[in-house]
């Protein structure tokens, strides 16, 4: 078995005003590949692979044959939209082929997901508050879109939440009902997947409601399948939620803090990752710089927490803990800086081991 393994990081590169209010000026080219070599603990840069605007969210196929990018913009060919990318992935090359771009249909797109057949793409529209569904050929291009769905609705904050806000999308572990964490509504929409027709629509039990102004970003089920986590960006909390797997109810059952110890500044919750073997929690936090830990009681689904550790830079966005569960890498945005961490396999807390300069990254994700 191989000691080293390799990932795509996506990085914004151009100026890009978030719902915060703030302008990130980006800084990188596209994307890039890095290896990790697990022996020695170390990252190495193998540079840019393919130049595209605003890649701020990634995803290979399960085949490791085709890479698919939104490119987060406010605009796309003069229309208020985004867009994504699909490219083929040549290994022997360390080199993406550009295959087609649509757009989104919304702007700022900031996330996107599959389905396990690889048959279809799911990108969530940040700023519009929208989902759009692509069909996939069977030579990795994008089709026309299947379906769009149009988010309504607001929410208490009046500086984030006054029009929807769709942040990610999660499929339940059956891999037909999709959870679509929406910030601007504080609402989970629960959508049913008609794979034949390529459409969303909403389920026996259409969303559920978390509480007002805590501004749900994205989330994950458990190994059991039987909980749901979500992460909270506004109010900095993570969510541990029972699931119903015959019509979808979401019922709350416990909710923590992401930040433990006092702080005086601004803060916001961002990624959410639970390890391979299901034992453990991590989510990254936007101010406070940190990645927070909690172990996951396999009888009951709740958390208890670990340790929070710093993740080396400044506002860590989208990480990953790799397949082997034995490190994690952190992009920390604002100082252009990959952060590797192993993970004691005991407790689940995280030691740095190596650090890597990439302009601007915002997602890690591996091949």
């Amino acid at each position: 078995m191989t000691s080293k393994m390799r990932f795509y990081v996506g990085t914004y590169t151009q100026p890009i005003k978030f719902g915060t209010g703030q302008i990130l000026e980006g800084k990188g080219k596209g994307i890039y590949l890095i290896e990790l070599d697990m022996e020695a603990g170390s990252l190495i840069n193998l540079g840019l692979v393919a130049e595209t605007p605003n890649p701020s969210y990634l995803i290979v196929d399960s085949n490791k044959k085709y890479l698919y990018a939104v490119n987060e913009l406010k605009e796309y060919q003069g229309e208020p939209s985004g867009s994504i990318t699909s490219f083929e992935i040549v290994p022997e090359q360390n080199n993406l082929l550009p295959i087609n771009t649509r757009p989104t249909v919304g702007t700022d797109p900031c996330h996107i997901e599959m389905n396990k057949k690889n048959t279809h793409l799911f990108v969530s529209n940040f700023m519009s508050g929208s989902v759009c569904v692509f069909p996939i050929a069977l030579d990795g291009s994008l089709k026309e879109k299947s379906d769009f769905v149009q988010h309504v609705g607001s929410s208490i904050n009046r500086d984030r939440q006054t029009s929807p806000h769709a942040h990610s999308l999660t499929f339940d572990p059956r891999n037909s009902r999709a959870i679509v964490p929406d910030l601007g509504i504080d609402k989970l929409m629960v959508y049913d997947f008609d794979e034949t027709k390529g459409t969303l629509n909403p389920g026996e039990i259409p969303w559920y409601s978390v509480s007002p102004g805590a501004g749900p970003r994205t989330c994950e089920f458990g190994k059991s399948g039987e909980y749901c986590y979500l992460i909270n960006e506004i109010a900095n909390t993570i969510s541990v939620l029972s699931y119903d797997k015959s019509n979808g109810k979401l019922e709350e059952l416990q909710v923590v803090p992401s930040l433990i110890d006092p702080f005086q500044g601004d803060n916001t919750c961002a990624d959410l990752q639970i390890s391979p073997d299901g034992r453990f929690l991590y989510g990254s936090n936007r101010g406070h710089n940190s990645i927070i830990l909690y172990s996951i009681n396999s009888k009951n689904g709740r958390l208890d927490y670990v340790d929070t550790t710093f993740s080396g830079g400044e506002t860590p966005r989208n990480f990953i803990v790799e397949p082997t569960g034995n490190f994690i890498l952190v992009c920390n945005q604002d100082t252009d800086n990959i952060v590797l961490f192993s993970i004691d396999q005991d407790t689940g807390k995280l030691l740095k081991k190596n650090e890597l300069l990439i302009p601007t990254p915002v997602c890690v994700k591996s091949i």
